[in-house]
């Protein structure tokens, strides 16, 4: 089994470069965040004539969350079921068999001292909540996506830096790490311990792509009965790379058994 994750940056403007990974690499799942589209708007056709089912939940211009699977999955839901903002176009969730496959699109946070970064702390809270009621660190669970925090100081290029950033904020990464640590593994890690891998290169900052200045802020993390199947993990730039790219790279993974 092969998995992907891709914050897209608009599904309709990458459309092309999805297309052509899918065709050359042919992942059984291939989550994307940032969609940025309504869900009438959503390419289905595209994406049926190279033999992938799409769910999807998107909005005009900001967010949205998809998954692209070559089986239509068992079960799909979109966001949180709590008493707090449903959220959904940034939670997606897709039962496949056994397998539990969950994508999301953390909120960036905008400012330390905006209402969206407290808001992207609590999201972390309200999602390890949302994963203890529903599933067991036992079973096959896969959690994808973008998840806008650089984990350890490796994980960014200058963390020295960045200690006010939204996305390195001790706050953020001790949100992220509570909720890893229902049951979680950093899939890639298992591969790559050493420093210097990224997955997302600022726009404004020509050639940063090429100089490896760079943040780590996708993910594909597993719980342990799903991890110890990883056979490799790896963040394919090429994507990066190509005309009218995202700002996001793509994780890729296989699983055996």
């Amino acid at each position: 089994m092969r998995i992907a994750t891709y914050n897209c940056n608009s599904i309709r403007a990458r459309l092309d470069i999805v297309r052509e990974w899918a065709r050359a690499h042919k992942p059984d799942f291939l989550a994307l965040q940032e969609t940025k589209v309504v869900d009438d708007f959503f390419p289905v056709s595209a994406f049926e004539a190279i033999g992938y089912r799409s769910v999807f939940r998107g909005m005009k211009a900001y967010n949205g969350v998809a998954l692209l699977a070559r089986r239509a999955p068992d079960a799909v839901s979109f966001g949180f079921d709590d008493r707090g903002p449903a959220d959904e176009p940034r939670l997606l969730y897709a039962r496949a068999g056994r397998l539990h496959i969950v994508n999301t699109y953390v909120p960036q946070g905008r400012a330390i001292d905006h209402p969206m970064y407290a808001y992207k702390v609590r999201w972390f809270a309200r999602l390890e909540r949302w994963f203890a009621r529903r599933f067991s660190p036992r079973d096959a669970v896969l959690w994808m996506g973008d998840l806008n925090v650089a984990a350890e100081p490796i994980d960014v290029h200058n963390p020295d830096q960045r200690e006010d950033h939204v996305c390195f904020h001790i706050d953020a990464r001790r949100a992220f790490q509570r909720c890893r640590a229902w049951g979680f593994e950093d899939v890639f890690r298992r591969f790559h311990p050493e420093p210097g891998h990224y997955t997302f290169f600022d726009y404004r900052k020509p050639f940063s792509c090429d100089r490896k200045q760079g943040w780590r802020l996708d993910y594909l993390l597993a719980t342990r009965p799903l991890a110890e199947r990883a056979a490799d993990c790896w963040i394919d730039l090429a994507p990066r790379a190509a005309p009218r790219p995202s700002d996001h790279a793509i994780v890729a993974a296989d699983m055996t058994g």
